[in-house]
């Protein structure tokens, strides 16, 4: 992941009415191993988070982050980015000062990844901790908290560029409250475009219908399952959004085009690209469910074949009772 520019600024935030403050860096960091580790964890990080997805805004706010960018790609100089990074932070110290209890250090990166180039930018807090210096000696030190950055946000730039995505900004919404939410999504200077959740559930319905629909024996499902889940979760992980055609050639390699065309014709209102939210695919896995001495978990892929939900009764029913439970009902009635 060659990092093109990167640099830390400071915001401080006391108690009370003081204004957050701004300590700036004079210049962008020079590369080092140190420099590529933080990032890559910092990525690993944002991505497992609950983010939001959306595009700028045509109408966004002059001290939005979607005003000041334009004129830093138009050069990607040094001197460039440390101008958009000094006027970013400082329109943060304003949302930091509105909405955030304590302030902490802003990094901002322009990297590139593959093909594709990304901005990225995270509030993150320091720690007090101790640690052991080259004398052995037991030493104060605030190590960032990358696991729990306060803000985050990355912009993919190549699909920016493109003009054909809305989803090019993913931004963290799993901190805070709404408004902390709704505040730093106007700061972006962003409109959702996206519904992560929504869509992946969208997806996992018309999942489920395929596989009906086909009447595939319980082992064919249960490999189109784990197809499906195992490229979503990947894609989720590296943060990118997985594409209906590649799902398509996994789920059936010898049909292709068979789960697009059926998308399609059974109109979902799926786009191409869909954001996969790592908390929806994870409960689409496995029903699980305990009450009164009962406890059921089963495949979700078994429910309308071998297992049947009544709602109307309230009923679970299972068509095919696993061996080993046979055998131990068989043993008690006798």
């Amino acid at each position: 992941m060659p990092i093109l520019h990167c640099i830390v600024h400071r915001i401080d935030k006391a108690d009370g009415e003081q204004p957050a403050e701004l300590t700036p860096a004079e210049a962008p960091l020079a590369p080092s191993p140190q420099l590529d580790d933080l990032l890559a964890e910092l990525t690993t990080r944002f991505n497992a988070k609950r983010k939001g997805w959306g595009y700028f805004r045509e109408d966004a706010t002059a001290r939005s982050l979607a005003a000041l960018l334009p004129a830093y790609l138009e050069t990607a100089e040094p001197e460039a980015f440390a101008t958009l990074s000094r006027q970013t932070a400082e329109s943060l110290r304003e949302l930091v000062e509105q909405q955030l209890p304590t302030g902490g250090y802003l990094i901002m990166a322009h990297v590139r990844q593959g093909e594709s180039e990304h901005l990225t930018l995270a509030l993150l807090h320091a720690r007090a901790g101790f640690g052991v210096d080259s004398r052995l000696a037991v030493v104060p030190v605030a190590p960032l908290n990358v696991s729990q950055p306060a803000l985050a946000a990355r912009i993919d730039l190549t699909q920016m560029r493109a003009g054909q995505s809305r989803q090019y900004v993913a931004f963290t919404r799993d901190r805070g409250g709404q408004a902390l939410v709704e505040a730093f999504r106007d700061w972006l200077g962003c409109e959702e475009g996206a519904d992560a959740p929504g869509e992946t559930r969208t997806l996992l319905k018309a999942f489920s219908d395929y596989v009906e629909s086909e009447a595939l024996p319980d082992a064919a499902a249960r490999e189109k399952t784990d197809a499906l889940l195992d490229y979503a979760s990947d894609q989720a992980g590296r943060g990118e959004p997985l594409t209906l055609d590649a799902l398509s050639e996994l789920v059936d390699d010898q049909q292709p085009r068979a789960f697009y065309d059926y998308i399609r014709n059974q109109d979902y209102g799926l786009a191409p690209e869909i954001p996969p939210d790592k908390r929806t695919l994870q409960q689409f896995k496995r029903f699980t469910g305990r009450a009164g001495g009962v406890s059921i978990s089963f495949d979700s892929h078994l429910l309308g074949n071998s297992i049947e939900y009544d709602a109307e009764r309230d009923r679970l029913i299972i068509k095919q009772v696993p061996d080993a439970l046979k055998t131990q009902l068989r043993e008690r009635r006798s």
